[in-house]
């Protein structure tokens, strides 16, 4: 089998999609070894024709293929991760908007298969981009498999030193953005009086310097961090309390995946994707109800009964997506089309 993947968030993306592509490659790599892949770094791919080179599959991992595929001989596939800039247009400019719909309109379009990383993505892609439901799979996402290594606590210990931690904190990871809901999580911290501080780990915005400033205002104890290098996120997610995650809306939501993985309890938001990757291993809250917010938080940060009941079912539930698991799906997709 030779499968040609557009890497360029392999090589150029730290985030979410570049921690996608990433996993895939490397599960392919693994599970499939006899198999020849082909990592594409052509930013330009997606929008100009272009010849893509000889193989039996072309694998989109970020929501795009390349213009004029469906006339190359070659069976494509195009990962969707999510439809947040249809859902939330105000949280995006309206050139990325366009850019993006155009992209994955064309992608839904041409594809031979859709690959959505969850069911949410999948009905999203129907209801906004109207795919044909037969074309679409759903193959649920992993997380790097730093996450299921062992932490030993000199580990712990280290990343404390190393980024000034406090012994005990809860953690929130992902993009400080307004979709992330850093806010209202601070609002509910105030409200519930709850005394721990609340390290947020994402990249330096606007929205980080309000939170900042709101959290001053509050009485809540914020502690920003920016430029983690992804390698000490294991033992970060460790040492953490409770991994709080009120995001509005994902498409996968991974930092619950990572979460569990090490063992740290969740609270995530209701709706969207979060029940498929938390199942009964999470607590949750609407992301908008700041009383709900802050009372889920009471319960778990306070309650060493069920924190421990939390632990155990992520354990589990995250077994649900280990490499074994995904890789068989992928492999699986791969071998249908051909």
């Amino acid at each position: 089998m030779k499968i040609a993947f557009d890497a360029k968030r392999y090589f150029h993306n730290q985030r979410g999609l570049g921690n996608y592509s990433r996993d895939v490659v490397r599960l392919i790599r693994t599970y499939a070894p006899d198999w020849e892949l082909n990592l594409i770094d052509k930013t330009g791919l997606a929008r100009s024709f272009m010849r893509v080179p000889v193989c039996d599959i072309y694998h989109g991992l970020s929501g795009e293929l390349p213009f004029g595929i469906d006339h190359q001989g070659v069976r494509s596939i195009v990962t969707m991760h999510d439809a947040i800039f249809v859902r939330y247009p105000e949280l995006y400019s309206p050139t990325y908007r366009w850019l993006f719909t155009q992209k994955v309109k064309y992608a839904c379009k041409v594809a031979d298969c859709i690959l959505a990383i969850s069911e949410q993505t999948k009905w999203d892609m129907i209801e906004f981009f109207h795919a044909d439901e037969s074309k679409i799979k759903v193959v649920y996402q992993g997380c790097s498999n730093l996450f299921r290594q062992p932490i030993i606590n000199e580990q712990i210990t280290a990343v404390r030193v190393k980024y000034n931690l406090p012994e005990t904190y809860l953690l929130d990871v992902g993009a400080i953005e307004p979709r992330k809901n850093l806010h209202n999580l601070i609002r509910a911290m105030a409200i519930a009086k709850i005394d721990l501080p609340l390290v947020a780990i994402g990249g330096h915005s606007k929205y980080a310097d309000e939170a900042a400033v709101l959290a001053q205002q509050l009485g809540v104890k914020l502690l920003l961090r920016h430029q983690i290098p992804f390698v000490d996120f294991p033992a970060i997610y460790k040492g953490a309390h409770v991994l709080c995650y009120p995001s509005i809306f994902e498409g996968f939501g991974i930092p619950i995946l990572e979460a569990m993985c090490v063992g740290t309890p969740v609270l995530t938001s209701t709706g969207s994707c979060f029940g498929e990757t938390g199942g009964k291993a999470a607590l949750y809250a609407n992301p908008l109800d700041v009383d709900e917010i802050g009372a889920q938080l009471a319960a778990i940060a306070s309650n060493e009964q069920l924190r421990a009941q939390q632990i155990a079912l992520g354990f589990k539930q995250a077994d649900r997506f280990k490499d074994e698991e995904v890789a068989k799906n992928l492999i699986h997709l791969y071998q249908s089309l051909v």
